[in-house]
């Protein structure tokens, strides 16, 4: 074979096949303690110990355990198991190891109910530290956390009635992840979930036609009807909607009743959903399922708001976690590797695009953090009335920017990014998700007007935090004062909603850059979120140390 060799090559091909100019995966660093932005807030609002008390999760979410389940658990989907092998109807979902792996560490990490118990006992930063957690520990896989979600959201509910939310939120609130389908006394801990919307109303749940008939025993009912969507179906309790005599009422449904029978939960199918594939949607049927009933007849909607208050609160966290898990991974690529005769970070362009990029995870870090500091100060007005305002502005304005966010970081990896190995299509195609639940764009939109129309004290709430950083920047006071001019526009408000939760909630978060983040950071984004050249897009950044703030958002393995 040798005599067929031309002069000058080789026979040896190992180089062609080695990886070269190659990125190596983003692992082996702490996801809390690289994040300056998160750990920067949280010791604001908090303090160092919390940051120091979430190093653990940290280090676990960034390790290549928690990068290949997050991989697997929506590589292998769930399946439904409508009848065991006897035949016996038992309606459960069938989940991978991976998916079992993760719920257990978030659980075990006190990411779902723990932080209501923890209040309760004199912790006065329990809620941030959860939220923390939540935006850090979501970046191992999205899916996992709305069980999470839902089981921290069903707290404030539950307590629509002290005896219903003695029996449960402990449960709840264990640090002990217990899956399987039997009675809550024999469970070491419990997760909850929710159904509101049906296939005729979608977000208009008054036109539910679930119907709700009292039975002999004082407080339950029978069901009849459907739920449109349900995730995580197996999870042991579930608050869903339904109309009763006296009007639309909540209802507590038991997986399984108090005499260890199975309820009558039927699960008709799995959604085939566009972003991640770990977590179970699904679409249920009830015929005869009972149902303990939570608040008054008719007063439903303002019996199950405070859960839906605290799951727009984790629609935040989550795109906001998206968006930092995008930003690292972009910042990591372009810092190791090199195009056209230098690393792709050295780019002004390159930089330009992370900068702003890091700017925009920044700011949604930062108002994230703030609204979850809020919940642990409920019996502050401010606190309180801020709460009910900028929950809604940041729900419509960080979940809307995610999608582009995500996708401009994708393109910083080119054709890696674009394959499934490398996390971002994952990413990107969860990326709208949060701006459809819990109230799609306009819906949050119009919530902002019905707040301030109905509630005086919020519009007071804003004029005041975002007032604290007045003096700080003349653009973002500009932006400040034409959005007041906005609300002065009193005919054109309800079409010119969603320009005003965006001014408004662009203002919250400038406030709080111009007031903590670096001058760098706080310059860039006023300087594009208010100026007059802002194109839209992303990289279109005119001022700013842009190595600066690329430096900063770059995790460190």
């Amino acid at each position: 074979m040798s005599d067929l060799v031309e002069p000058g090559h080789s026979d040896d091909t190992s180089d062609l096949r080695a990886a070269t100019n190659q990125v190596p995966a983003l692992v082996g660093h702490n996801v809390v303690t690289a994040d300056r932005a998160l750990t920067e807030a949280v010791a604001r609002l908090g303090s160092a110990a919390v940051v120091d008390d979430l190093a653990v999760l940290g280090a676990e979410a960034g390790s290549a355990e928690a990068r290949e389940h997050g991989m697997l658990a929506n590589r292998h989907h769930p399946e439904l198991v409508p009848y065991d092998r006897f035949g016996n109807r038992v309606d459960e979902v069938a989940f991978h190891p991976s998916w079992h792996w993760l719920m257990e560490r978030a659980v075990g990490h006190g990411l779902q109910a723990a932080p209501w118990e923890q209040q309760e006992a004199g912790d006065d930063h329990a809620h941030l530290r959860r939220a923390a957690g939540f935006f850090a520990w979501s970046q191992t896989e999205p899916g996992h956390g709305c069980p999470i979600s839902m089981t921290y959201a069903a707290v404030p509910a539950l307590r629509a009635d002290d005896a219903i939310a003695k029996e449960w939120t402990p449960l709840l609130a264990a640090r002990a992840y217990d899956p399987g389908v039997r009675a809550p006394s024999d469970k070491a801990g419990a997760l909850a979930g929710m159904g509101m919307t049906e296939k005729q109303g979608g977000s208009d749940v008054r036109a539910n036609r679930t119907q709700a008939l009292p039975t002999a025993d004082d407080g339950w009912y029978t069901l009849r009807g459907h739920k449109w969507f349900t995730s995580a179906p197996m999870n042991d309790v579930f608050l869903v909607l339904a109309q009763a005599p006296g009007g639309l009422t909540c209802f507590v449904v038991p997986r399984v009743l108090p005499g260890g029978s199975r309820n009558r939960i039927d699960v008709v199918r799995l959604k085939d959903k566009l972003g991640n594939r770990s977590n179970a949607s699904s679409e249920l049927e009830l015929d005869g399922t009972l149902a303990q009933r939570l608040g008054d007849e008719g007063r439903g909607v303002r019996t199950i708001i405070e859960m839906v208050a605290a799951t727009r609160l984790d629609c935040v966290l989550g795109s906001a976690s998206l968006m930092r898990h995008a930003l690292a991974e972009a910042s990591w690529h372009v810092s190791h590797r090199s195009a056209f005769g230098g690393l792709l970070v050295d780019k002004p362009l390159m930089q330009n695009v992370v900068a702003d990029l890091a700017v925009e995870s920044e700011a949604a870090t930062a108002l994230a953090m703030r609204l979850a500091s809020a919940v642990d100060r409920p019996g502050d007005a401010h606190e309180v009335a801020l709460r009910r305002i900028a929950l809604p502005l940041a729900k419509f304005w960080v979940c809307k920017r995610t999608p582009a966010m995500v996708a401009e970081a994708m393109e910083c990896l080119g054709g890696n990014g674009y394959v499934e190995e490398s996390g971002l299509p994952l990413m990107f195609r969860e990326s709208p998700l949060n701006s459809i639940w819990e109230g799609s764009g306009n819906v949050n939109a119009l919530d902002v007007l019905r707040a301030l129309g109905r509630e005086p004290e919020v519009l007071h709430a804003w004029i005041t935090e975002v007032g604290a950083a007045r003096g700080g920047d003349g653009r973002l006071d500009r932006a400040v004062d034409d959005t007041l001019a906005v609300l002065g526009d009193t005919d054109g408000l309800e079409a010119g909603a969603r320009r005003l939760a965006g001014q408004m909630a662009a203002c919250l978060q400038g406030s709080l850059l111009v007031r903590f983040a670096p001058a760098e950071v706080a310059d860039a984004f006023c300087g594009s979120r208010f100026g007059t050249s802002y194109g839209g897009t992303f990289g279109m950044l005119t001022s700013g140390s842009l190595r600066t703030v690329v430096e900063r958002a770059t995790p460190h393995a």
